[in-house]
């Protein structure tokens, strides 16, 4: 964000943009100034994306970005739940007396945390964006069989994708397949719980499961008795309960998904890039509420930027307020996504505030600029 373009402080009255990482911004009051909000992560849970829909602002996030450090973590649990590591290791760490005392325990007690090999087990992975896709291709790295599902899956994910994943028919076919689970998929209505009771009994016997995705994605009570029940081996999640925490079979960590130096920054970056192409240019990149809009801008041409509701005709109703005034259209985009749409227009002629506020008035237009 350039100094001589931009002006960059915690407390601005009116401010064009909001950058955040994970500050809750449900109890905060927007100036109706603001044309967009930028979240330096993936997860958007702390932004009110609804409210700011209705408003016609794009909520921008990081996706891919701390895409390798959530992966590495998830190797490691992989590790963790295989190995038994971190039960080992607050055993070895329990020992008391001389050495030779500490040795002859380690010796008789070792055979308690014997575990498994990677190589040969199969690994499904639900969901396969950014951090799924690298998650899916590094097992394969280690030997194991891979398969994936995600119906969504987009063309750029399916392209970085290793051609020796296996697709999975559908999740219960997934777990009836798999030795180990793990889960990248946002929460939201239709993926909270969905690993639960009925699933995790079509998981291989001494399956595991790991969650470094959102905690109600798993559901606690249903991973907790399947644990209880010798059925799944280990639980490998960031997101510790007072019910998990305490588990033999649980290794819970303290969120550290994406807590590395170079993920930060990274995400950092990316937000910060997207939201400074979306107030110079308009363009949408990277939005979880409104569509991938980019158009190269047409050289003297003037720009004009339109969120609005899906809804019939809105492109002839605005191209209409803009022939009244004569002005051409030199070029049009307009794409939607779910309820929202999102339109940019480069004209030849000469902009008007009058015609932004015909714009504005047409039923259904949630915002227009200038840009």
């Amino acid at each position: 964000m350039p100094r001589d373009r931009f002006e960059i402080a915690s407390d601005i009255n009116r401010p064009d943009g909001v950058l955040v990482r994970s500050a809750d911004m449900h109890a905060m009051t927007l100036a109706d100034s603001v044309l967009a909000v930028g979240r330096a992560g993936a997860g958007v849970n702390n932004i009110p994306v609804a409210e700011l829909s209705k408003r016609g602002i794009p909520v921008f996030n990081a996706p891919g970005a701390n895409a390798n450090a959530v992966k590495e973590l998830v190797i490691a649990g992989l590790f963790l739940a295989a190995r038994n590591i971190c039960q080992a290791w607050q055993f070895a760490r329990a020992q008391t007396g001389d050495d030779a005392a500490i040795d002859a325990a380690v010796e008789k007690g070792k055979k308690n945390f014997a575990g498994f090999e990677l190589p040969g087990r199969t690994l499904g992975v639900i969901g396969l964006g950014a951090i799924g896709v690298e998650v899916a291709n590094s097992a394969l790295g280690l030997g194991m069989k891979v398969l994936g599902y995600d119906p969504q899956i987009t063309v750029q994910r399916a392209w970085q994708l290793s051609s020796n994943v296996e697709q999975a028919l559908s999740l219960d076919d997934l777990f009836a397949r798999s030795d180990l689970i793990t889960v990248h998929v946002p929460l939201m209505d239709a993926t909270r719980g969905v690993i639960n009771a009925s699933r995790l009994q079509l998981l291989r016997k001494g399956g595991a499961v790991l969650n470094f995705s959102r905690a109600p994605i798993v559901d606690e009570a249903a991973i907790l008795a399947a644990l209880d029940a010798g059925h799944v081996h280990a639980y490998i999640c960031d997101f510790p309960s007072n019910a998990l925490k305490d588990h033999p079979r649980v290794v819970t960590l303290p969120h550290l998904g994406a807590s590395t130096g170079e993920a930060e920054e990274n995400c950092a970056v990316m937000v910060a890039e997207t939201l400074r192409d979306y107030l110079e240019n308009g363009n949408v990149r990277n939005s979880v509420n409104f569509p991938e809009a980019v158009l190269p801008r047409v050289p003297n041409a003037m720009r004009i930027s339109i969120a609005n509701r899906n809804v019939p005709n809105m492109v002839g109703q605005i191209s209409t307020v803009l022939a009244s005034r004569k002005l051409n259209i030199a070029e049009l985009l307009n794409k939607s996504r779910g309820d929202y749409a999102y339109t940019l227009i480069d004209t030849d002629g000469s902009v008007e505030e009058q015609d932004l506020v015909n714009i504005r008035a047409i039923d259904g237009v949630l915002k227009a600029r200038l840009v």
